[in-house]
């Protein structure tokens, strides 16, 4: 069972749009409770907002059946605090447990006993969350923010940046280790609990792969005989895998006709699934080591894996000091002249900047209502192509040309306006800077592609929250400490 909001006031916690904030606190909860004070003001905003949630939260279930769960409104602030102030799930407990204004902010008065706010439970809450709703519900604020400042969706400059997995730097032999070690682990667990034997001595098993992977590692790092080592120790380590990977696939043999998908025993069902996903993805591991140290074969980087827990991790070179190499996703913001990221996209593995602009800006333009009048991007999005497209779309396109003549071409040629676009654009790093050291998109910490589309959508709702609530305040009051910021407004 579940609310929207706990209509029912309580004499322990003022009304939502009540609850009085320190303005001279410059911690960042304080714009974002006041950006959610505003959403929870206007009525028609909330029950947008509201309504999204809900379909995620009960999307399969009813919302008038069951034990008492958290409602959607609680959801909605804990979802806005969590990357807002970049929070683990820890510290998010801790907060929702012992800050007093956030507590009342959730309708959680003085004298309530909640005492089951354990940081389980609330991951298990916002990872109901779909990246399409939080999608929706960052255009809501963007929304809400334009009522404010209409003059803040004529200009608007994106770039991209990669948000890193949360992976280990990969090797040939960590692979291999991580991938059997899983294997293990799985089949043990499933053996016995299926009765099929081979798999009583798993222990020794996974400290034998955890030897040989010591043994690869410290020939990679000797300076005599160090090859002849590294392909003595790869073939011991593919040879042990060869054995294991033969065992996991007679023991899924074996299981074949006991556990069928939709069956009675759905965690044995499950465990299966993640046996066959584990076998398959260290069984290519094991063959791109093969091809690549035993047979002298150069791969290229779309038949590799990095991470045997993130599959689709992509190996991106930005050349960029000093992280030259990333491992991640290539992830597209566009902000407006008021600092709201009104448009953000997880790009595919492969993908480059010049083949999303014209798309991007398409959305955005009909997401406006045809107001922007000015885009800036830099030269990574440019192709003549894309030149053309863009002054459809835009009344002033700024995008660089590659190469310097072309450049100092295009300057000459391209006015005021252009020359102005160009000058304005690097601040956008500002909104890349802010987004990865204050909402924690310098690396993912949820994971699955579905895990990391939400926490950037998080990330982003936190930050367009932030900037919500210091519009308001700087209207409402002025030179607060809350109020402050060092943006400087981009010209229209």
């Amino acid at each position: 069972m579940r609310l929207a909001f706990d209509p029912q006031r309580q004499l322990a916690c003022p009304p939502v749009d009540q609850v009085v904030l320190n303005l001279n606190c410059r911690d960042e909860i304080i714009p974002i409770l006041r950006g959610l004070q505003h959403v929870y003001q206007v009525p028609a905003l909330r029950q947008e907002l509201l309504h999204l949630i809900g379909k995620d939260v009960n999307s399969t279930t009813s919302h008038k059946l069951g034990r008492r769960g958290l409602d959607y409104w609680p959801i909605a602030v804990l979802a806005s605090v969590r990357l807002g102030c970049n929070l683990d799930y820890d510290k998010l407990q801790d907060l929702a447990e012992n800050h007093r204004k956030l507590r009342f902010m959730m309708g959680i008065g003085d004298w309530h006993a909640e005492d089951t706010l354990d940081w389980r439970r609330l991951r298990d809450n916002l990872c109901l969350l779909q990246p399409t709703t939080l999608e929706q519900i960052n255009q809501l604020i963007v929304r809400a923010g334009h009522q404010l400042v209409p003059e803040a969706a004529k200009v608007v400059r994106g770039d991209t940046f990669v948000v890193e997995t949360n992976v280990h730097y990969p090797t040939d032999s960590t692979l291999i280790g991580d991938g059997l070690r899983k294997v293990i682990n799985v089949a043990a667990v499933l053996a016995k609990e299926q009765g099929v034997p081979g798999w009583r001595q798993h222990e020794h098993l996974l400290q034998r792969v955890r030897e040989l992977v010591r043994e690869i590692n410290r020939a990679a790092r000797a300076k005599v005989k160090g090859q002849e080592r590294l392909r003595a120790g790869y073939q011991k380590l593919l040879g042990l895998a060869g054995d294991l990977l033969g065992r996991a696939r007679q023991l899924l043999q074996a299981l074949f006709f006991r556990l069928q998908p939709g069956g009675i025993d759905l965690v044995a069902c499950s465990q299966e699934q993640a046996l066959r996903h584990y076998f398959r993805l260290t069984e290519k591991v094991c063959d791109n080591a093969r091809r690549r140290v035993l047979q002298g074969e150069t791969l290229s980087n779309d038949e590799k894996i990095f991470s045997i827990f993130e599959p689709e991790t992509e190996l991106i070179k930005r050349g960029k000091v000093p992280n030259p190499i990333q491992f991640g996703h290539n992830v597209l913001i566009i902000e407006d002249g008021a600092g709201f990221i009104c448009h953000y996209e997880v790009l595919a593995n492969g993908v480059l900047d010049q083949d999303v602009v014209i798309p991007a800006m398409k959305k955005v333009q009909k997401r406006l209502g045809g107001k922007v009048e000015r885009a800036s991007f830099d030269r990574a999005f440019h192709t003549p192509e894309n030149q053309e497209e863009l002054a459809k779309i835009v009344k002033h396109p700024c995008l660089a040309a590659k190469g310097n003549e072309p450049g100092r071409k295009q300057r000459a040629v391209g006015g005021v306006i252009f020359r102005q676009g160009r000058r304005h654009h690097p601040g956008v790093e500002s909104a890349v800077g802010a987004l990865q050291s204050g909402n924690g998109q310098e690396q993912c910490r949820d994971r699955g592609r579905r895990g990391y589309e939400r926490y950037v959508g998080l990330g982003v709702l936190g930050r367009n929250l932030q900037v919500l609530g210091k519009l308001l305040l700087a209207q409402e009051v002025g030179k607060c400490q809350a109020a402050q910021s060092k943006r400087k407004a981009m010209p229209a």
